[in-house]
């Protein structure tokens, strides 16, 4: 029998890792798609001080003003610093060259979370699968919801699909953000909760002896792991905690006495042991005793400090969060919540089952209506939810759509067929737009800046860690509202001296004071002109003429003054202001980057712009741009051209029979069984237009000779026309001239 089971075990566990090594690839290829910025929180509350951590304080990463007033437990942060020694110590073993290595402490972070978001997406699949079993093929050609609901077919694969066409997993999923982690970690823990306790019934398994179900050893290692998991969800975000304390009130109520005294005591145990581990860490972290969950809750509901970056609605997580977490799976999770709060199931068999999807629905309802006192609303708050909600879509969803697979031939579901075809490319769409397009400009301008920084770093090896004392390197500053780009953890350089406008909120001030209080970023934007006259080095009388990296600045300034730097990097929304206020100074356009068709924050709309001081960077720039627009013109002219040759061809050709009536020409028909076929000679003079209108040789714009233009064509025009057929009698010969160069030159 031995054998025998341990076979068994193999195939069970064969399906789960090809899933899990599906996911892992899955989400690697995720995390290196996501090329967009979402939150600030990804960078400033995670590889910031994971940097420093690593790295040490000199090497410029930006710690808020969170992790000054220890609002941050640091273990979040201490995952990223191990993944930044290693990606160092992997560096200097391979001894790669400095910009591999910038690379290399890019992708450390987001391959590490890629594995992250791949454990918790296989959980959520875990869990889906134990509340739905692992095989129920009857439900295939069973047509009423109350068979499906006992015999949901493959549920479990529903919600893994459902998981992986998320645009909000694929978006979020990947980011270094503290609620990725938190979703990952609460899932794992849900996984490993004691559902039947709340059920009332008994393990599957345990022993019933004298001492009860609840001294099962396999049931009480579980348990423990499900706390010590859950303390840590609640040590990274103080709000898990409602989570857990509507789980353990089900359980409490609705299990024995001896149950609720284990439950209470590995409660205490698991975090305590939690709370001690994040104490040490933050003494080691901040150098003094400090309780970060506590201060959170003190700043951002006593002081409200959380209200200075925003207020919501409170129907916000029901009109807004819901269905961006969700988008087209949102109709069935809403459905799938309904029928799992109003359906009962008298089988014992599914009774557990049942009862855990209703903890689960209670936790999706709770957390987003205690959230909703807050003024303060974000939709990555909720985001621990999802795997729950998905858990609840699956069986709607498998419902609506599994006739479409299973009745294929049908034409009964065509609307069905195409209504899934239409969520697919949407949920693709969206994904694809938010992780590539959109708000990408912020990503893009720190990679400009690396490569700037490694050409005009004096001959000097650009080495990441070295002193920015001992090495001299470029200057930028952001005219940009705060934290609206990375940093460190994306300039990488510690010799990359940049400065930005702040936004650190009214601490200890009275009431009347936060009223009309201002940060840095709300002054600059009140009045551009006075705050670069009050806040910059020299005002805008005195602009440095050259980079600092050709000749270093003489002018001293305060530190309460920014100095003027190589690269100024603002949003186009700015830019005709500053092109007033530096008009006459050595500022100019040297790079641009798309950054946005539309945003909801005026300050961040168009492009991001890139000035320096470099004439000879913003010559090039500009020559770049004139020649892009030369190409875009000559291609544009050659369409033309091929569109009008196309169009008198058809028009040229003599049809036949009831193919007279028909307004397409075939380029493949031979005018004559003698002469070669129009395709032939077409693609003939395509390719003598095509080598006339190449790129020239750097030589051939030196010597004064003038770019080519279209018109140059006409004199040659004589030796293209034996390209085309002879237009036939009945059409006329000098109508056919005529024509043609009509269509040419309109």
């Amino acid at each position: 029998m031995a054998p025998s089971n341990a076979s068994a075990r193999r195939a069970a566990s064969s399906p789960a890792a090809n899933i899990f090594l599906f996911l892992l690839a899955f989400r690697i290829l995720n995390a290196f798609t996501v090329r967009t910025f979402f939150q600030p929180d990804e960078f400033f509350q995670s590889l910031e001080p994971a940097w420093q951590i690593a790295f040490g304080k000199d090497q410029g990463a930006w710690v808020t003003w969170e992790w000054r007033h220890q609002l941050r437990s640091s273990i979040h942060p201490l995952l990223f610093a191990a993944v930044y020694k290693t990606a160092d110590l992997l560096a200097t073993t391979l001894q790669l060259p400095s910009a591999t290595r910038a690379e290399l402490l890019i992708a450390g972070p987001k391959t590490a979370q890629a594995v992250v978001s791949a454990i918790g997406d296989f959980y959520t699949w875990k869990l889906a699968t134990r509340i739905y079993g692992k095989d129920s093929r009857g439900a295939w050609t069973t047509r009423r919801w109350e068979d499906l609901a006992r015999r949901e077919h493959r549920a479990d694969k529903g919600q893994l699909l459902v998981t992986i066409l998320n645009p909000w997993q694929w978006f979020c999923s990947t980011r270094t953000l503290s609620n990725c982690l938190e979703t990952t970690v609460t899932i794992v823990a849900l996984d490993l909760w004691p559902w039947q306790w709340a059920a009332g019934s008994l393990s599957d398994g345990s022993r019933k002896d004298g001492r009860g179900t609840v001294e099962d050893r396999a049931l009480l290692s579980s348990i423990r792991k499900c706390l010590l998991l859950a303390a840590l969800a609640c040590i990274l975000r103080p709000t898990n905690i409602l989570i857990w304390a509507t789980l353990a009130s089900f359980a409490l109520l609705r299990t024995s006495w001896g149950n609720r005294m284990i439950l209470v005591r590995e409660v205490l145990i698991c975090g305590s042991a939690v709370l001690a581990v994040s104490a040490v860490a933050d003494r080691l972290f901040y150098g003094f005793w400090t309780f970060p969950p506590l201060r959170f809750l003190y700043f951002n509901i006593a002081q409200s400090l959380a209200v200075f970056y925003g207020r919501n609605d409170w129907h916000y997580y029901l009109s807004q969060g819901f269905p961006l977490l969700l988008t087209t799976a949102l109709p069935f999770a809403l459905w799938g919540l309904y029928q799992t709060l109003t359906f009962r199931t008298f089988s014992v068999s599914d009774r557990l089952q049942t009862e855990t999807r209703i903890q689960l629905a209670v936790i999706c309802l709770v957390m987003p209506f205690v959230l909703s006192l807050i003024s303060h609303k974000e939709v990555r708050f909720i985001y621990p939810l999802l795997p729950s909600l998905h858990i609840l879509a699956a069986p709607p969803l498998v419902q609506y759509f599994s006739p479409v697979i299973y009745y294929r031939s049908s034409h009964a579901y065509t609307p069905q067929r195409l209504l899934l075809i239409f969520f697919i490319f949407a949920n693709v769409v969206i994904a694809f737009y938010t992780s590539v397009l959109h708000a990408s400009g912020s990503l893009n301008i720190l990679t400009y800046l690396r490569r700037q920084h490694e050409v005009h770093a004096n001959g000097q090896k650009a080495s990441v860690f070295s002193s920015a004392s001992t090495a001299n390197g470029i200057t930028a500053g952001f005219l940009m509202p705060c934290h609206s780009t990375p940093w460190r953890s994306h300039l990488v350089y510690p010799t990359i001296d940049a400065w930005a406008l702040s936004c650190e909120p009214p601490i200890g001030l009275t009431e009347t004071e936060k009223a009309v209080y201002r940060d840095e970023a709300d002054q600059f934007y009140d009045d551009p002109a006075q705050f670069l006259r009050d806040n910059m080095a020299g005002g805008l009388r005195h602009l440095p003429r050259r980079p600092s990296y050709v000749s270093p600045p003489d002018l001293a300034h305060p530190e309460s003054q920014h100095p003027w730097p190589d690269y100024l990097i603002f949003f186009e929304q700015l830019e005709p202001t500053l092109q007033t206020l530096l008009r006459g100074s050595s500022y100019g356009e040297c790079w641009r980057t798309y950054n946005t068709a539309w945003h909801d924050d005026w300050r961040r709309r168009g492009d991001i712009i890139a000035w320096c001081l470099d004439t000879t960077e913003q010559d090039n720039w500009r020559e770049t741009q004139r020649r892009s627009r030369s190409t875009n013109t000559r291609e544009f002219h050659l369409d033309r051209m091929i569109d009008a040759i196309k169009n008198e061809a058809s028009r040229a050709q003599p049809k036949k029979g009831w193919k007279a009536f028909l307004p397409s020409a075939s380029f493949s028909y031979p005018w004559s069984p003698s002469q070669p076929t129009f395709a032939a000679k077409f693609a003939s003079w395509r390719r003598a237009v095509k080598a006339y209108f190449a790129p020239r040789p750097s030589s051939f714009w030196t010597l004064g000779r003038p770019a080519p233009n279209i018109r140059d064509l006409v004199p040659r025009w004589s030796s293209l026309r034996s390209y085309l057929p002879e237009r036939p009698a009945w059409l006329g010969g000098k109508s056919r001239k005529k024509i043609l160069e009509r269509e040419l030159w309109s």
